[in-house]
């Protein structure tokens, strides 16, 4: 069993999580200028360039503004 970490969906093979995600309605990238969740396809037109696809934000770039959800650690104290 497959389970999307973005919204605990399970699916039976590994191909349909893969094709899940690109799909999936909870964001797999957050921008840290403005705090917005958004698919990747939102984000970028040729998979080198992204850009927050708010229009009232200027974030840019992956890894400098934008971030993979799945990367983000969250501390509790």
């Amino acid at each position: 069993m497959h389970t999307c970490r973005n919204c605990n969906q399970s699916f039976q093979t590994a191909l349909a999580l893969e094709l899940h995600r690109d799909a999936c309605k909870k964001g797999q990238l957050i921008c840290h200028v403005c705090g917005d969740r958004f698919r990747e396809r939102d984000a970028t037109q040729d998979g080198w360039h992204y850009e927050c696809p708010n229009e009232e934000c200027e974030g840019e770039g992956l890894q400098k503004d934008i971030y993979n959800v799945a990367d983000l650690r969250t501390a509790t104290h």
